[in-house]
């Protein structure tokens, strides 16, 4: 199959790089739409939940009550009660257009002092919008908001709407720099790599066609589920360094064929049956990957997922048809001038650095195999210790206008309208049931008040104020003892609001998760055994994998959570985790792990084959892949590194931990622990019982068919 798509793509490649071309083009101007087509706020509720349905209430009949834009105004000099203050202010509120506003509250309409902060020098306006669309109500924001501004007042916005806003303007600025900033360093390395401009250059004509591919991905997504602003930033960068690594493998065999003297066409063709096929295995596992994270109903890891498949599917796609056509152009001009000139410079792989550690490593393996997993368990401890959090304005930049606000209402005024949470009554009540009920919901511990907001038909809204932190436990405690007061006779209560949706959010990550890990290693294990024909390796993968993550988990609780590190990556901790993090970071963390995992039992299943030699084979196979695999890594953290500088934390969060994750896996894990492991098992790694060798012998796909497919004879070491 793989042989006769190489064939098909070389003999047709002024087609198929006329059709690439064309595609690009638009997949990138369609695709672009997909900016336009977001879903407003990120989307990490679980539809489901109660917080959701108590939301959709007073959305509806009731009436929201929130505070969209939580507008401060501040001056060094004025006080609020001096005329050159309150005059101005008082004007300008009198002027914005109340069509999309519900409630605008200040000092001046409630004559409360929460309005006004201890010093007087600073005072805020609540505005609630009319509308129940988050990606609406930023389009009311951004109509009035130059009209809130007052000359010679420092103004900043906060609350709900305003901090969606600024997430999703910051995002796409990351990802703008991010990808000016990787493109030239990519480049760079590729060139270092391969030693030449032309092989260098294919790599990221992959990486371009799958990012620019991945916004049509995107935007094909949003017509069956609403895509998260945060997809956006994840999904393209992701696409570009998942193309840009597949596309390394195959040229790097490539180049590797035309050295040891085939032919271009059958050096495509070798290239295809080899690495082609180890992409398409690897490929599906991250896909995969990312198809579990649908089991979560969050529109943000559910979008996630959709995509992320998708994308990882046309890179491979991409990788699979565009390549082969323009390696057949190419043919060897991939090498450098040097190479081409002096074809037996390779270095023999019996001495190379790689083969000579590996064989360090297997003449002591149960050593280095305890070793490791007690060092990788034990970096994984701190996580133990996680506190977790859903995201708020904390994932701004320190400077951020919503995430001021925030710190400005907690530090100089009596009262932060922002910290409310919402308890909807369904059910016949009359005033004094409910002033009852409110007074319990009054007495529960960090409730600083209660009362009731709005009333309908059958159904009534309070809103119960507090002061606590809402991502801390006491939080937690505090909703958990709020849904355990009983609500008057006949009716039934449900919460909402920061602290609420925390709480819901957790519990639902929480209970899917084990569903979503069980689906990855259930789909890699029969990947991997349709690969291999082992029902050992496909597991001993899985146990090395997540290793890994226990060495990123760990070290992300120690420096998000407690702070290390803080201020070299430029951010305010807050002592809690956002708990998608660990999903999002299992899904393609894992993935990758697996890809690189492929990648190298490949090449030692082949030397096995050649060499009849399972010792041996290891060495060679390491050898053979070490620096294409390192090379690869190298160029996804260049990648990743999108994220880590990007200002929301939240992505800070993923890009380390995905950095920490891969440098393990690539060091720590696939350059000692494998072949350590794969030397205590010996023979046995490739063991499966005989009905699974039946159906493997029957529907597994071989690395080597046969001898017409490629010949094994002995070759000069790859790059």
């Amino acid at each position: 199959m793989f042989s006769a798509l190489g064939r098909f793509a070389a003999r047709r490649r002024l087609w198929v790089v006329i059709g690439t071309l064309i595609f690009t083009v638009v997949a990138g101007g369609w695709g672009s739409g997909v900016l336009s087509r977001l879903g407003g706020g990120a989307g990490f509720d679980d539809p489901g939940s109660e917080s959701v349905h108590a939301d959709e209430i007073v959305a509806a009949p009731l009436g929201r009550y929130a505070n969209d834009i939580v507008a401060l105004y501040e001056s060094p000099d004025k006080t609020v009660d001096d005329p050159a203050f309150s005059g101005p202010l008082q004007s300008a509120l009198a002027a914005v257009p109340r069509t999309d506003i519900v409630r605008l509250e200040s000092y001046w309409t409630t004559k409360s002092p929460d309005f006004v902060s201890k010093d007087k020098h600073a005072t805020y306006v609540a505005i609630q919008l009319n509308s129940s669309n988050d990606q609406q109500r930023v389009l009311q924001l951004r109509a009035i908001q130059d009209k809130l501004k007052v000359d010679g007042l420092t103004v900043r916005f906060g609350g709900l709407t305003s901090m969606t806003d600024q997430v999703n303007r910051q995002t796409l600025r990351d990802l703008l720099f991010a990808e000016a900033l990787s493109v030239p360093i990519l480049l760079i390395l590729l060139v270092l790599i391969f030693r030449s401009f032309i092989a260098a250059a294919l790599p990221l004509l992959i990486g371009f066609t799958a990012a620019f591919g991945s916004f049509a991905v995107l935007r094909f997504v949003t017509f069956f589920a609403d895509i998260s602003t945060f997809a956006i930033q994840v999904i393209s960068i992701l696409g570009l360094g998942l193309a840009i690594d597949y596309a390394l493998l195959m040229v790097n065999r490539f180049r590797e064929e035309m050295r040891n003297g085939h032919s271009v066409d059958e050096a495509v063709r070798r290239t295809m049956i080899t690495s082609g096929r180890t992409i398409a295995f690897s490929g599906l596992i991250v896909a995969m990957s990312f198809a579990g994270l649908t089991v979560f109903p969050s529109r943000f890891l559910l979008s996630m997922g959709f995509a992320g498949a998708g994308v990882t599917l046309l890179a491979v796609l991409a990788t699979l048809t565009v390549l082969p056509a323009v390696l057949r152009y190419a043919g060897p001009r991939v090498n450098s001038r040097k190479e081409r000139r002096n074809q037996s410079a390779a270095v023999p792989p019996t001495e190379g650095r790689w083969y000579r550690l590996t064989h360090t490593v297997m003449r002591r393996p149960l050593a280095f195999t305890a070793v490791i997993v007690v060092v990788l368990v034990g970096l994984g401890l701190p996580f133990l210790g996680v506190n977790w959090a859903r995201p708020g304005d904390w994932v701004l930049p320190a400077q951020a206008d919503a995430r001021l606000v925030t710190q400005k209402l907690a530090a100089d005024f009596s009262h932060d309208p922002a910290k409310l949470v919402t308890s909807v009554v369904e059910g016949e009540a009359d005033t004094a049931a409910l002033d009852a009920y409110a007074r319990r919901l009054d007495a529960v511990a960090n409730v600083d008040s209660a009362r009731v907001t709005g009333t309908a038909t059958e159904q009534a809204r309070l809103a119960i104020g507090y002061s606590i932190d809402p991502m801390s436990r006491e939080a937690r405690t505090m909703v958990e003892k709020l849904r355990a007061v009983p609500p008057p006779q006949g009716t039934k209560a449900s919460f909402t609001g920061m602290p609420a949706s925390r709480v819901d959010i957790v519990d639902m990550v929480i209970s899917r998760m084990p569903w979503m890990a069980l689906f990855v290693a259930v789909v890699s294990f029969v990947v991997l055994f349709l690969a291999f024909g082992s029902v050992v390796l496909p597991l001993k993968s899985i146990v090395l994998n997540l290793l890994s993550l226990s060495a990123s988990f760990g070290a992300i609780k120690l420096i998000f959570q407690d702070g290390w590190l803080s201020g070299v990556l430029g951010f305010v901790p807050v002592g809690a985790i956002d708990v998608n993090f660990p999903v999002l970071i299992v899904a393609i963390a894992f993935g990758l792990a697996m890809d690189y995992e492929v990648f190298l039992l490949s090449r030692i299943r082949e030397e096995m084959e050649r060499t009849g030699d399972p010792v041996e084979s290891i060495a060679l196979g390491v050898q053979h892949t070490a620096r294409i695999i390192t090379s690869a890594a190298l160029l996804l953290v260049v990648v990743v590194g999108g994220f880590v500088i990007s200002g929301i934390t939240f992505m800070k969060m993923a890009g380390v931990g995905l950095l920490i994750a891969v440098v393990v896996d690539v060091t720590i894990v696939r350059g000692l622990l494998v072949p350590a492991t794969m030397r205590l098992l010996g023979r046995a790694a490739w063991w499966a019982p005989a009905p699974l060798r039946r159906v493997w012998e029957k529907f597994g796909v071989r690395e080597v068919s046969d001898a017409d497919e490629i010949d094994l004879a002995p070759r000069p070491a790859g790059v």
